[in-house]
């Protein structure tokens, strides 16, 4: 199984010829020896992910501490749960994660970017990205849609970091999601005294669910909700800092870049497993109920049936059907805001520094290789 990636911009070496030899083969985790059917072009990838006869009710995989194996989802953990309970818990969120409602947002965005960006100018050079501008950025943003004191950043981001590394152990992971849990009961127990207009307070208001679902889908929204966009902040940053000519369209407003950039990028991979619950075919390939299928969106992005010269990047690329927000039913509820947070933060960074450089070598750059989202620790940049 191709885990690694050796370029930080690239798929893990080895899945582009299996794609073309067999876009759906039998193949072992490293960690644990589970056998799975690894998924890796792109129609099969969004054939698997739209097929409810696959479940998303999984745990583990990533660890020889915590095997592949079915699970039974916490209330309101609705990422790992299949239909009807999946969709009933979507169609509760749908409507605040909408387009419309996500613009509403656009001001304060662009008021927590411009401040970010003066805190950044007023640092002694090298500055480092990540930790000033990147995480700041999505962590503030999350916060004022959830309704959480900003001030809480800092016990929920080190939370965060446990439950989506791929070598902490299971007592880790359970440890952080026991203290996050806690914070965030406490939290929905100060919102029903006193609700407010952000979201839980919204969630509280309508009445449908109880403290346990409301601590799930906060946590489950906030651990998303800044993770991936920090990290597309990040390497993003640093991929278009190593293509000028891109770098340049994307501060001149390329109406195109978010979507290019996931789909280059492609920070969360090799983690989209899925269990058989009966048996099936697909790819030619018959499937035994019981058996477990992982799709890697970073191979089916750059699969040449997606787009002309996938392994190029091209933020005035016409948009592309790329699968880096998931595909289905469990697409990814915030992508509408993570469009947005990508094109105002990095508009808005590049715009502000023009001759924004990395300080370091690219080698330099330390990169997060053992982490269910992918992306860098740090960025020390120079201007």
């Amino acid at each position: 199984m191709p885990l690694r990636r050796t370029c930080p911009f690239d798929p893990p070496p080895g899945l582009a010829e299996l794609r073309a030899a067999e876009p759906i083969t039998r193949r072992v985790m490293p960690l644990d020896g589970t056998e799975l059917w690894l998924v890796t072009s792109h129609d099969l990838v969004r054939r698997m992910l739209a097929d409810p006869r696959w479940s998303s009710s999984l745990d583990g995989g990533l660890s020889p501490e915590q095997p592949l194996h079915v699970t039974q989802p916490e209330p309101g953990m609705f990422i790992s749960m299949d239909a009807p309970e999946h969709g009933r818990y979507r169609r509760m969120l749908t409507a605040h994660f909408t387009v419309q409602r996500m613009n509403r947002l656009r001001p304060r965005i662009e008021q927590i970017v411009a401040e970010r960006l003066d805190a950044m100018e007023r640092l002694p050079r090298p500055v480092d990205l990540v930790a000033e501008f990147a995480l700041p950025v999505p962590s503030l943003v999350i916060c004022e849609l959830l309704g959480m004191p900003y001030e809480d950043r800092a016990e929920f981001q080190a939370a965060a970091r446990v439950i989506v590394d791929m070598t902490a152990s299971p007592e880790q992971i359970d440890a952080a999601v026991a203290g996050l849990a806690a914070h965030l009961a406490k939290l929905i127990a100060a919102k029903r005294e006193e609700p407010d207009d952000a979201l839980i307070g919204e969630l509280i208001r309508e009445g449908a669910l109880t403290d346990g679902e409301l601590v799930q889908i906060s946590m489950l929204l906030l651990v998303a909700g800044h993770e991936t966009t920090a990290n597309m902040l990040g390497l993003g940053t640093l991929l278009l800092l190593h293509h000028p000519d891109q770098l340049a369209l994307v501060r001149e407003g390329a109406p195109g870049a978010a979507d290019e950039l996931l789909r280059y990028l492609s920070i969360v991979d090799l983690v989209m497993f899925r269990g058989a619950k009966e048996d099936l075919t697909l790819g030619g390939q018959e499937i035994k109920a019981g058996e477990f299928g992982l799709a890697s969106l970073a191979a089916a992005n750059r699969d040449p049936a997606l787009c002309e010269d996938p392994d190029r990047l091209d933020v005035t690329r016409p948009k592309t059907a790329h699968v880096a927000l998931g595909f289905g039913p469990h697409q990814c509820l915030g992508q509408n805001l993570a469009r947005l947070e990508l094109e105002i933060a990095l508009q808005a960074l590049l715009r502000r520094f023009p001759g924004l450089r990395a300080a370091v070598p690219l080698e330099e750059v330390p990169v997060r290789e053992n982490a269910a989202i992918h992306g860098v620790h740090s960025l020390p940049v120079i201007w």
